[in-house]
């Protein structure tokens, strides 16, 4: 598989700087089946280039772990500070998030250069003095694999755009078709549950800190919805009728066309992959819809979506398995399971705010979560574009409720218990 994803899983005994180049390997990886044009091209704000993630995630660790803790060390380029930076305002200025596509130098040959520069500089740093630095290249790996999934998803996009259609990953497997479960719903009762990331393994900052959450009477389904189940929304006339929209989801359905989700074809019998253009699987769960999508399906199914608290009590005791990164597939797959974790990113009805007692991380690393917290609605579970190893079920990821490149989907719940 062009991914390779079988060949980095975790290994229990793994040491930090063997994570380190396992995690920093995948991301080249990725670029295999990429010609050196196709890591320039942006589409669209919300997408960066292939190219630019590469180096983003490289500046993370010279900028917040060689700057810092390495004696000595000489920046790659000074001028990649200001190229590379995304949002860290208090480390210094940056350069336009909507023109980096237009970032023709520096090349990728050079990119590359400067992975190898720094990945040599932290492997030593690693050898000397692991455990001074541990968590913050941890954090560092975590984010590298948080654009991992970018990469993914954002030269999906580019790609969707060309009309050649081409295949990100040409030989990219067909998964197996499965039948959904029959869609079914587990009643849950009032009640006081803890909420938030425990302190035996990593957790960003936005998942603390651990609190107590007031679940009132609900029941939540025990799968995603299908395909199938949104084409039949489609052919009742979902899109077009303005009772079932939230007003800001009209207009966008409105001024953007709306007609289906991104990258169905016309037909809706096929749609855009990772694998190019591939017939549409009804029992595979509904992918890249909005938020506004998620809530008018869910209003026209006579139900609404979970709260963030529901999804992870619901989420707690469940393993993290399923349709993610490591399985290979790159697109959600039916499955006769809950489909917790992987296929997609479930779209709540709860606004990215922070947990009662938040504080975020003092200095620039601050920037990473909480001033996102606004304007913005949580999604849970991963997608199966996520590795394994970074997704839990306190994590909580965020996304503007227009947004569709990613891969989002939903989960319906319901008021009441009976």
């Amino acid at each position: 598989m062009a991914t390779r994803a079988e060949s980095f899983t975790p290994q229990s005994s793994e040491t930090l700087a063997a994570r380190y180049s396992r995690v920093r390997t995948q991301s080249v990886i990725l670029t295999d089946t990429l010609e050196v044009e196709d890591t320039v091209v942006q589409s669209m704000p919300d997408v960066s280039p292939t190219k630019w993630h590469l180096a983003h995630t490289t500046w993370f660790f010279e900028r917040f772990v060689l700057t810092g803790h390495a004696p000595g060390y000489e920046v790659f380029d000074a001028a990649f500070d200001f190229l590379f930076n995304s949002y860290y305002y208090t480390a210094g200025k940056m350069h336009r998030r909507p023109e980096r596509g237009l970032l023709s130098r520096p090349g990728f040959a050079q990119v590359l250069a400067y992975r190898t520069h720094v990945d040599e500089h932290m492997l030593a740093l690693l050898e000397r003095n692991a455990a001074d630095v541990a968590a913050l290249v941890t954090l560092g790996l975590n984010h590298e694999q948080q654009h991992q999934e970018l990469m993914l998803t954002d030269i999906k996009h580019v790609f969707s755009v060309n009309p050649l259609e081409p295949a990100v990953f040409p030989d990219l497997p067909r998964p197996v078709r499965r039948p959904a479960a029959p869609l079914s719903y587990t009643s849950v009762p009032a009640g006081t549950v803890r909420i938030g990331a425990t302190a035996d393994h990593f957790c960003f900052d936005n998942e603390t800190p651990r609190h107590d959450a007031l679940l009132a009477d609900h029941r939540i389904a025990n799968r995603l919805v299908t395909n199938g189940e949104f084409a039949e929304f489609m052919k009742d006339g979902g899109y077009r009728e303005p009772a079932l929209w939230l007003s800001d989801g009209w207009t966008a359905v409105q001024e953007r066309g709306w007609v289906r989700p991104l990258y169905w074809q016309d037909d809706g019998a096929a749609a855009f992959t990772l694998g190019g253009v591939r017939e549409l699987d009804p029992h595979a769960p509904v992918a890249h819809v909005s938020f506004y999508e998620a809530d008018a399906f869910a209003r026209w199914a006579g139900g609404r979506l979970p709260t963030e608290f529901e999804w992870e009590n619901a989420a707690a005791n469940e393993a993290v398995e399923g349709n993610l990164f490591d399985a290979g597939w790159l697109e959600p797959v039916g499955s006769p399971g809950r489909q917790y974790f992987g296929d997609v990113w479930e779209w709540t009805s709860s606004a990215y705010a922070p947990y009662p007692g938040f504080r975020p991380q003092p200095g620039s690393l601050g920037e990473y979560n909480g001033k996102f917290m606004c304007n913005q609605l949580v999604v849970r579970g991963g997608s199966c574009a996520t590795s394994a190893e970074h997704v839990r079920a306190s994590y909580r990821s965020f996304f503007h409720p227009d947004a569709r490149w990613q891969f989002t989907g939903l989960r319906l719940a319901r008021d009441g218990t009976a």
